[in-house]
């Protein structure tokens, strides 16, 4: 029966955190994006993202969202990202329905890989600078 189920591979949609202004509390924020860079809309996307550092037993409790819909070539916010996470590494289970097609992938941020000097310009979000998970 497993062999019956097919999950297509992925391309085209990814995780990034960016490193943004927040005006109203004047200071730098981390905020963790799915971006859609495909010509069709994701539908009923779930997430799940944990950070965690196996050799000192650390882990952070599970962060769950929904996005029913996230229109071709857009992104959507997922969450605020403290620095406290950044020595973990963090993961987002990502699953989503394109037509009748379902898709799954994990996207991860290597602990101690969201820096400064790793910032990079993503263009699929107005040129802000991110990290983009592997």
């Amino acid at each position: 029966m497993k062999k019956d189920i097919v999950i297509p591979e992925i391309t085209d949609v990814f995780m990034a955190i960016v490193k943004e202004y927040n005006e109203e509390f004047q200071c730098d924020d981390w905020n963790a994006y799915l971006v859609n860079d495909r010509d069709e809309d994701l539908e009923m996307a779930i997430l799940v993202s944990k950070g965690y550092d196996e050799e000192k037993w650390i882990e952070t409790s599970l962060m769950r969202k929904t996005i029913e819909k996230l229109p071709a070539k857009s992104f959507a916010k997922v969450e605020l990202v403290i620095p406290d996470l950044f020595k973990l590494t963090n993961f987002y289970n990502t699953t989503f329905f394109i037509g009748k097609n379902m898709y799954e992938k994990r996207f991860e941020f290597p602990k101690n890989s969201l820096k400064q000097g790793a910032l990079r310009v993503i263009k699929q979000l107005g040129n802000k600078e991110g990290i983009v998970a592997k």
